[in-house]
């Protein structure tokens, strides 16, 4: 699957154009990020697609040297699984 990547959201689109797949991270101030949203198609679940969605834009918010935190629940519950990656965490 092809990410696509726009300032502040990674997402997926299938041949018809939809969203697959996507996970929203707004800036809340010059240094931190909110990870609010993300989403995928049931037609995709169980596939790893939201815990790729996660890495990337972990990924993303390291480069541009910011912090995160997380108010959607599958972004929490990826957090609590993934305590390498809290640091990342405002």
């Amino acid at each position: 699957m092809d990410f696509i990547y726009e300032s502040n959201r990674i997402y997926a689109e299938s041949e018809n154009g939809d969203v697959i797949a996507e996970v929203d991270f707004p800036n809340v101030t010059d240094e931190v990020v909110d990870i609010n949203h993300t989403f995928v198609d049931d037609s995709l679940r169980g596939q790893g697609v939201a815990g790729r969605l996660l890495q990337e834009a972990v990924k993303t918010i390291r480069q541009q040297g910011k912090k995160a935190k997380a108010t959607c629940s599958y972004a929490v519950s990826w957090f609590a699984k993934h305590e390498e990656e809290q640091d990342l965490l405002d």
